[in-house]
């Protein structure tokens, strides 16, 4: 079975800064990791593979820096990583990223499925996976917390819902988005970090792909920023100590005075 995994590098930092001329994220110079919910996909990829042989390759859309994360996959033991970087994927939203993705997935070709993390933790759009599926015209099944019977042709995967989860048919090839409880991810291998460390991955720009200029980067890009403010600090407010009962009956007038209730 030949498994592709969407990786992405993500800030390792609270401190996040924002370029004021384009609206996006400023991740030069600033520590960097794989996006933690798409360690638990490599993991995932990885087990499938012990069980059913094959491949795993993961993909990535960044600058020359994301290289670091795709060795740090390679030294977990993934057989082979792809960067998709050009100057014009910059600033690309979620459809842009997508949408390059799935190109850089059908150049690979021969994809029985394809696993990502459920959401990036600089994002929180949780848009990524089921684009890239919408674009490869191929099944998606989100938040899945277990794969329990997959072969060739066709898998079966348990989906983490607010209620419980949802128990899910599907055939393949498929794009599966994994939570964090499908598995524990390994610690890499003293041979995967010697492997990583003379690594070098396969670069692929917009024109070896065939990405269409007008879909890719910024100016590809359906959605805008218009404008990123941290709000203003909350002053004033009041601290109520005592009987829980007088309490909730001063918040109640309080509510009533202001003409809230």
């Amino acid at each position: 079975m030949n498994i592709v995994v969407c990786i992405k590098q993500v800030p390792d930092t609270t401190d996040v800064r924002i370029d004021p001329a384009t609206n996006t994220l400023i991740r030069e110079g600033v520590p960097s990791i794989i996006n933690p919910f798409d360690m638990y996909a490599i993991e995932e990829a990885l087990r499938l593979r012990e069980k059913l042989g094959g491949k795993v390759t993961v993909i990535s859309m960044g600058p020359p820096q994301v290289t670091e994360a795709l060795k740090e996959a390679i030294s977990m033991g993934v057989d082979d990583a792809i960067l998709l970087s050009d100057r014009a994927f910059a600033g690309a939203d979620t459809w842009a990223t997508s949408y390059t993705l799935s190109l850089g997935i059908r150049k690979i070709g021969n994809c029985d499925l394809v696993l990502c993390g459920k959401q990036a933790i600089d994002g929180d759009t949780a848009q990524v996976g089921p684009g890239v599926a919408e674009f490869l015209d191929i099944p998606q099944v989100t938040y899945v917390k277990k794969i329990e019977q997959i072969d060739e042709k066709k898998a079966r995967a348990w989906r983490m819902t607010e209620e419980g989860y949802e128990v899910v048919d599907t055939t393949l090839p498929a794009m599966f988005t994994v939570v964090k409880e499908i598995n524990e991810p390994r610690l890499p291998s003293l041979k995967g970090k010697m492997k990583a460390k003379s690594f070098q991955p396969t670069v692929w720009k917009a024109a070896d792909i065939g990405a269409d200029e007008k879909n890719i980067g910024l100016n590809g890009s359906p959605t805008n920023v218009v404008k990123i403010f941290t709000p203003p600090v909350r002053s004033g407010g009041v601290i109520l100590q005592g009987d829980i009962n007088e309490a909730v009956e001063k918040v109640v007038n309080g509510l009533k005075e202001q003409q809230i209730i």
